[in-house]
């Protein structure tokens, strides 16, 4: 195992050289300036010139993109065009608000995932299994930017519950219900598939009690997929928070993101482009080792 994640660590280096030069080509390919949105127009030409030199932009794309990786290796990602403070000072005033909403989440999808899917298998084509299949399929047909705006029209606007900006419940459950749909279906199916194996009906004519058969020996291998899944969904949890964050005005490094994006402005984009990068590939490393525990059988290391 030691080996195995030694290897992924050092996996991670031109994984995220990779992913540096594409985003920086692309945020400098894209169309506009950030002069242009922060600049008078009627500026001085010289003055105009010194504030992209200032700033960079005067020099060729490689050559920007060679200063700005001998930085980040330093964990300086330049400063902000809008604010002038540090990239990584901003990210780490957001950082915390996005974790939050995305544990949350993310902890709440897991204790509704593993029982509904174990019970809707258990219990196949029973009311609960059908009810829950039809909630499944209706939240992987809804949006999630337009599930977020009906939340919020009920509970803040028309039933005043809850204020429609800076509280966790709305992005939380809105998250949650974007995250559950598919992954309920994954560990149902998955539960279903187990319990039809042969070892889980010698288990039963055995006579060992139902909910032994079902906890200890159906459900460790019916996680293994969901595990899966689970690493898998991470870029979706934050591309969703991008969106979540934006609706509900929440605090977080999603939000940044998006003003970042209409801003061009540069340093932020990629400072979050690479934060959110490690946390993603930190993610799936996370669930590769989640999935060898829960799998004794299974092992990473060479024989």
């Amino acid at each position: 195992m030691r080996k195995f994640v030694l290897n992924r660590l050092l996996q991670i280096i031109p994984l995220l050289l990779g992913i540096s030069l594409l985003s920086f080509l692309v945020t400098r390919l894209a169309p506009g300036d950030p002069t242009a949105l922060f600049i008078d127009p009627n500026i001085d030409p010289l003055e105009l010139a010194r504030v992209r030199a200032n700033w960079g932009l005067d020099q060729p794309i490689f050559i920007q993109y060679l200063v700005w990786l001998k930085n980040a290796l330093l964990l300086d990602f330049g400063r902000s065009y809008t604010t002038g403070l540090p990239v990584i000072t901003e990210i780490g005033e957001r950082l915390p608000m996005t974790l939050l909403l995305m544990i949350s989440s993310f902890i709440l999808t897991l204790l509704i995932t593993i029982p509904v899917g174990v019970i809707s298998a258990v219990k196949k084509n029973s009311w609960f299994d059908n009810l829950f299949t039809f909630i499944s399929f209706a939240g992987m047909a809804i949006p999630t930017f337009w599930l977020g705006l009906m939340l919020m029209l009920v509970f803040s606007v028309k039933l005043h519950w809850l204020p429609a900006v800076g509280n966790l419940a709305l992005p939380l459950i809105t998250m949650t219900i974007g995250s559950l749909a598919g992954l309920t279906r994954y560990q149902r199916g998955a539960m279903l598939e187990v319990l039809n194996q042969e070892y889980i009906r010698v288990a039963r004519a055995k006579g060992l009690p139902e909910r032994v058969v079902i906890f200890k020996h159906a459900l460790r291998n019916a996680l293994l997929p969901t595990i899966t899944i689970l690493g898998l969904s991470l870029p979706d949890l934050f591309g969703g928070a991008f969106v979540i964050e934006t609706i509900f005005a929440w605090p977080g490094m999603g939000r940044l993101g998006v003003q970042a994006i209409f801003q061009r402005n540069y340093p932020t984009i990629m400072g979050i482009v690479m934060l959110s990068a490690i946390l993603i590939i930190v993610g799936n490393l996370l669930a590769d080792i989640a999935y060898a525990i829960v799998d004794p059988r299974i092992r990473y290391e060479k024989k």
